[in-house]
């Protein structure tokens, strides 16, 4: 609850100053059953019409004052509720925009959204309601009951006995519905990853004729959402009946014993009981009835929104384990590489690595080649140059330099790294570009798009660079993606380019083009291609082979055929078929 509560920030006097409001709210309103008693017993029973102007004009103040306290404290609840909300969504998108690769690991996309979204909705409704019921409720009761017992202490304890009943029912309820709540959110983030994947998938599911398995999935998931719901409401339906049980039987129990007492005391105000106090205690019992009824939603709003407090503090309490270290190295001199004694897994403290013993150095300004069969961890290896994940055990110099010293922005532009799912967001061609490099000019833009062969789509397009690409990059193909996000690596100018297998929707020409253009124009920059078609990285100064998360083999095209029984056979499948 702390953890999420930090999010209130600039909205912290407005969350103080609606408690605030509402407590006047309440006095005002307690204060009108206690001058009507006067006003009949006063005034209307001995016809003292001066009298009943003056307690008239005092209630109706009364009146006035407590509608200005509830429509402030309305505003500044509101106010301060969706300012919470705002801020708590954007610390929880901030904190994941930190997370490391392995950190995204523990939290699947749907879970993610969910808590972003519906968690976070819930948390601005409890919030708001914290604010002005549960602000507002005690108080009314308290005070109401304090009221009652200047009135009359004996009628008054009929109220105070019905409170343990209450709570007592509560805390019943709490313990059942709370562990409903906490499943039926999970259920939420399996509704959702259902609908993600659907959706994403929706060429597939057609292709396939499979829209009446996926409206089964989907109606399945959402049933045992329902059946989670209508159980829990269910059970927290049993606190209404008891609260209306127990203010109503103080409602009679009051009229009983009151009018005994009217009648012993002759309706005199100045001897006993009269009229206008068991009216004022009637009037009690009725806020004492509102105040539980207001109890009662909270106590449902807070069940609710409990399991939403813990599942959004789990994404602000997880901290990226990849962070830039004190004194961090800010300048990458060079596009070397080494991997000295590398061994990773994807599970923290795991010996079940997926690479073993790696150990690879690479000049500056040099091509290699990595093919191997799939599942040999090729992409895993090229994921420890930009640090996107940490080593297990041993080391990965950039420069020189381990990169866990580097400063992460600074190894991050020097090694662009186009990966294997290639991502384009909605926006111009020319906004998607400009992630390389927020400032790049017309001409560095069109530079990039000719070493990347993507010049001649862009321009055969009617809006060329301003053409709008729709989210994924659904309206281009995959050939003209990958292009487009090689060219958008390029724009960073780095001194480590990785390609991850990104050129496998491009045909073979296109493809010794755009390596042709890669060494004549940035022959600097240390170039990693992942490939599967050998044609891919032939030409590379060297290449390498992988088998099992090891290096198999590292040599030419020309050494590997020869002396790499992998590498031969993946060379003749591609060249003759197998045969």
């Amino acid at each position: 609850m702390f953890t999420v509560l930090k999010s209130v920030r600039e909205y912290k006097w407005v969350s103080i100053v609606t408690p605030l409001l509402k407590i006047l709210e309440v006095v005002m309103e307690v204060l009108i059953p206690f001058y009507m008693a006067n006003l009949i017993d006063y005034g209307i029973d001995k016809g003292d019409m001066g009298y009943v102007v003056q307690m008239g004009i005092i209630l109706v103040c009364f009146t006035v004052l407590s509608l200005a306290f509830g429509i402030g404290g309305g505003i500044t609840s509101a106010i301060a509720s969706t300012g919470f909300a705002k801020n708590l969504r954007k610390d929880m998108y901030y904190n994941v925009q930190k997370f490391s690769f392995s950190n995204i690991d523990k939290f699947s996309t749907s879970s993610i959204v969910t808590r972003l979204t519906t968690d976070v909705t819930n948390i601005q409704m409890a919030y708001q309601m914290s604010l002005v019921l549960a602000v507002r409720a005690p108080i009314m009761f308290i005070v109401a009951i304090i009221a009652s017992f200047r009135i009359n202490s004996q009628l008054a304890w009929i109220y105070v006995f019905c409170v343990p009943v209450i709570l007592i029912t509560m805390l019943i309820l709490l313990s059942f519905v709370h562990p409903i709540f906490q499943r039926v959110f999970k259920t939420y983030d399996q509704l959702n990853n259902v609908v993600q994947e659907n959706v994403r998938g929706i060429r597939v599911v057609k292709s396939f004729v499979r829209e009446d398995y996926e409206t089964q999935k989907f109606r399945k998931i959402s049933e045992k959402i329902y059946t989670d719901f209508a159980t829990a409401e269910k059970r927290m339906a049993a606190a209404m009946p008891v609260m209306m049980l127990c203010s109503y039987a103080c409602i009679i129990l009051v009229s009983w014993f009151g009018a005994r007492l009217i009648i012993a005391s002759g309706n005199n105000p100045d001897k006993g009981f009269t009229t206008g106090q068991l009216m004022s205690l009637i009037t009690y019992a009725t806020q004492i009835l509102v105040s539980l009824m207001m109890l009662s939603m909270i106590f449902i709003m807070v069940t609710i929104s409990r399991a939403s407090v813990e599942r959004s503090a789990e994404i602000l309490n997880e901290k990226s384990d990849i962070v830039s270290p004190e004194n961090a190295v800010t300048e990458v001199r060079d596009g070397s590489i080494t991997f000295s004694d590398v061994n990773f897994s994807y599970k923290k403290d795991s010996d079940n690595y997926c690479l073993k013993n790696i150990n690879l150095s690479i000049r500056s300004g040099e091509t290699i080649g990595i093919i191997g069969g799939t599942g040999s961890s090729k992409s895993s290896l090229i994921q420890l140059v930009s640090r996107l994940y940490d080593v297990s055990t041993g080391s990965v110099k950039v420069g020189g330099v381990d990169v866990r010293k580097y400063d992460l922005d600074t190894l991050r532009n020097s090694v662009a790294v186009v990966l294997q799912k290639n991502v384009l967001f909605s926006g111009t061609i020319r906004e998607n570009l400009c992630w390389g490099k927020e400032d790049a000019s017309d001409e560095e833009i069109r530079h990039v798009c000719r070493l990347a062969q993507a010049e001649e789509f862009i321009e055969s397009f009617p809006d060329k660079y301003d053409t709008y690409i729709e989210q994924g990059g659904s309206n281009v193909s995959g050939g003209q993606k990958q292009r487009l996000c090689i060219a958008r690596a390029l724009l960073k100018k780095p001194k480590v380019l990785i390609l991850d297998d990104s050129t496998s929707a491009v045909d073979t020409k296109t493809d010794a083009m755009i390596r042709k253009a890669f060494l004549t124009e940035i022959p600097d920059t240390t170039k990693i291609i992942i490939a599967q078609r050998i044609s891919s990285v032939q030409d590379a100064d060297r290449i390498i082979v992988m088998e099992n998360g090891c290096i198999d083999a590292v040599g030419t095209h020309d050494e590997l055929i020869k002396t790499n029984k992998i590498y031969s056979e993946i060379y003749t499948s591609q060249t003759k078929g197998g045969k």
